[in-house]
Parts: structure tokens; C-alpha cells; sequence
């Protein structure tokens, strides 16, 4: 039996500035942006190519403190250049770090072992990991 982890609920203050967030400055698509009154709202997103969903929301979305999540992960197969793309896009992402050795020196495999971080503007976490190889 397949168990998949579909859609993971992301605390947010804003919702307005939170889809602003993840859609246009991470590139996340858009799938759903539902209101049902003024006290409940649905924004559900996708990271390109993931299976897993954000959503973000009022009213009908557990109730946890904003910015409360942390230790969310994507992953990549080309870590510089999603950390160039962050940048870009105006994302605070950090510099990229080699898992146990600290800053990265342009030269070192990142296979598995490299990784950004940034937060959302409510301070919920995400770190950017290359697997460019899975064994």
C-alpha cells in the first residue's frame, strides 16, 4: 500500500501576501484560491513537479501559530542555480552550505549534501537540498 503525503498546512498571517510569496517570487503554481465566506479561504499551491501541495488559509485550515512551521524541505537536482533563481526573485535565501563542512567553495559535490535555507514572510522555515543522484 502507497502511503503519499499530498498537502502540507503552512501557518500564515496574510494569506494575500503569503500566495504573493510562494507564487510569484518561488514560482509555486496555483491550484486552488477558494473563498466560501469572508472567515474562510483555501489557497492550495504546488511546487513545480511535486506531488506534495502548500495550502495556505482561514477558517478551514488547523489553527497553528504563524510562522510556527519549520524544517520544510524541497529538493533539486541544480542547487546553485535554484539558489541563483531565489535570489532573483528577491527571496532572502541564505548561501549555500555543504551539510557538515559549512560554506560551500564552488568546487565541492553538493549531491546530497547541499542546502539553502530561507523563510517564508512569516518566518516558516525551508531548506533547499540537491539530489542529483539518488543511489
Amino acid at each position: 500500500m502507497d502511503w503519499t503525503l499530498e498537502v502540507v498546512v503552512v501557518p500564515v498571517s496574510d494569506v494575500d501576501r503569503a500566495k504573493a510569496f510562494y507564487a510569484d517570487q518561488l514560482g509555486f503554481v496555483l491550484d486552488h484560491d477558494l473563498s466560501f465566506d469572508e472567515n474562510t479561504r483555501i489557497v492550495q499551491l504546488t511546487p513545480p513537479g511535486s506531488g506534495c501541495s502548500i495550502v495556505l488559509g482561514k477558517g478551514a485550515v488547523p489553527d497553528m501559530p504563524p510562522g510556527s512551521l519549520k524544517g520544510l524541505q524541497l529538493v533539486v537536482k541544480d542547487l546553485p542555480k535554484a539558489h541563483a533563481m531565489l535570489l532573483e526573485r528577491g527571496v532572502d535565501a541564505g548561501e549555500i552550505q555543504v551539510h557538515g563542512v559549512g560554506a560551500w567553495d564552488g568546487k565541492a559535490d553538493l549531491n546530497n549534501v547541499g542546502f539553502v535555507n530561507f523563510a517564508d514572510p512569516d518566518g516558516n522555515s525551508w531548506a533547499v537540498q540537491q539530489i542529483s543522484a539518488r543511489h
